[in-house]
C-alpha cells in the first residue's frame, strides 16, 4: 500500500476513535437557554421519529456553549452550540485555531421581553429610558460628563413612569440574551446622547465602556442562565422586571406581562413584521468535523428546518418561535444541505 495513503488512513482512524463512545451514538448540544426549549422539542420529535438517539441538550448560555464547541474536535466536545446572539469574531477565531469549521443554521426569530408580574405596573418605555435606568454611568448636565447612576425609581427617569423602585433581573454576560439586550437596547439608548454617539467613531473603547456597563448597586441583578427562575421571581415580586426571550413570556402569559417599547407591545406578529424593535435572530452552530462521525447531525438539522417545525402553525411557533419563511427558509435549507462553512 502506498505509504501516503496508509498515513492518511491511520490519521483518519485516530481522529474518529478519539471521539468517546457516547458521542458516536448521541448528538451533544450545548448553549443558549433561549434556544433550549425549541431545541428540546425538536430533539424529542427527532428521537421518536427516526432511528437515531435523542440528542442530549445542556443550557450553558450562548457564550459558554461556543466556548465548549471551540475547545476541539472529538474528546467529549459538543457537536452543536445553540446561540441567541451571533457568533463573535473572537469565538470564531477560537474555533479556527483548533481547526474547527462551523456551519451556521438560523432557526427563526425571537423578541427580547422586558416583563413583570400582571399584578405590577405595565410600562411603556423607550430604549433611552432603559439605558438611563440600568447603565452604570449616565450623562451629567454638561457635554462629556458622566456620573454614577443616580436614579432610584422609574419616575425619576421619566415622570410619566410609575413611582416604583428600579429592580431588574437579567442574564449574565455569557448569555446571548444579555448580548442582544445590550446591542438592541443599551446601545440604542446610549446613542441618543449626541456626544456619546460621536464616541462610536472617535473612541470605540470608551463608547463600549459607557454603553455596555450595567449597574452593580442592586438595581440590576444578574439572575443566571435559568429564565424559568427569573419568571418565578417576578411572579413573587410584582415591582421587579425581568429580561428574557419572548417564548418564556408567551409560555407564562397567565402570570406575566411584557412592557411596550415606544407604544408597541411585544407579540408574535409584532416580532414577525419588525415593528417590535427589540428582536433578534436565533441560531445554532455545527462542528462540521463531527458530521458523518456522530450519526444523525444532518438529519437533526433537517428536522429543525422541516415544514412541520418551520410553518406559522408548526410546533415551534406554538412554543413562541417566529419561524423562517419563504426565500429565507429555502436559502437556509440549501446552505445546510451543501454543508456551507461560514466565513468571517
Amino acid at each position: 500500500m502506498n505509504k501516503t495513503i496508509l498515513t492518511a488512513i491511520l490519521a483518519t482512524t485516530t481522529a474518529l476513535t478519539a471521539l468517546p463512545a457516547m458521542a458516536l451514538d448521541q448528538i451533544s448540544i450545548v448553549g443558549s437557554s433561549t434556544v433550549y426549549p425549541f431545541a428540546t422539542v425538536v430533539a424529542e420529535r427527532f428521537g421518536r421519529g427516526t432511528s437515531f438517539s435523542t440528542p442530549t441538550i445542556e443550557a450553558t448560555g450562548s457564550g459558554g456553549g461556543l466556548k465548549l464547541l471551540c475547545e476541539g474536535i472529538g474528546e467529549n466536545t459538543p457537536d452543536i452550540s445553540n446561540s441567541s446572539s451571533y457568533i463573535k469574531q473572537s469565538q470564531y477565531d477560537a474555533c479556527a485555531e483548533k481547526g474547527i469549521d462551523i456551519i451556521e443554521v438560523k432557526i427563526g426569530y425571537d423578541g427580547i421581553a422586558f416583563a413583570n408580574s400582571k399584578n405590577g405596573p405595565k410600562l411603556d418605555v423607550s430604549q433611552e429610558e432603559l439605558f438611563l435606568a440600568l447603565a452604570a454611568n449616565v450623562p451629567g448636565t454638561k457635554a462629556g460628563e458622566l456620573i454614577a447612576n443616580p436614579y432610584q425609581t422609574w419616575q425619576e427617569v421619566n415622570p410619566a413612569l410609575p413611582n416604583v423602585a428600579i429592580r431588574v433581573l437579567g442574564p449574565p454576560p455569557t448569555s446571548g440574551t444579555r448580548a442582544a439586550f445590550v446591542e438592541l437596547v443599551m446601545h440604542q439608548g446610549c446613542a441618543k446622547t449626541p456626544w456619546i454617539k460621536a464616541l462610536k467613531s472617535t473612541d470605540k473603547n470608551k463608547y463600549g465602556e459607557i454603553c455596555d456597563s450595567m449597574r452593580e448597586d442592586g438595581a440590576f441583578v444578574e439572575a443566571g442562565e435559568n429564565d424559568n427562575l427569573i419568571v418565578q421571581k417576578l411572579d413573587a415580586d410584582p415591582d421587579a422586571f425581568g429580561i428574557f426571550g419572548f417564548s418564556f413570556l408567551d409560555q407564562n402569559s397567565d402570570k406575566l406581562q411584557g412592557a411596550a417599547f415606544n407604544g408597541v407591545d411585544i407579540s408574535f406578529d409584532a416580532i414577525a413584521d419588525g415593528s417590535y424593535p427589540v428582536s433578534r435572530p436565533l441560531h445554532f452552530f455545527i462542528k462540521k468535523q463531527h458530521i458523518g462521525v456522530v450519526p444523525g447531525i444532518m438529519e437533526y438539522v433537517e428536522t429543525f428546518l422541516s415544514p412541520a417545525a418551520q410553518s406559522d402553525d408548526g410546533y415551534l411557533a406554538e412554543k413562541g418561535l417566529i419561524p423562517l419563511s419563504g426565500a429565507e427558509l429555502t436559502e437556509m435549507r440549501t446552505s445546510v444541505q451543501a454543508q456551507k462553512v461560514m466565513k468571517m
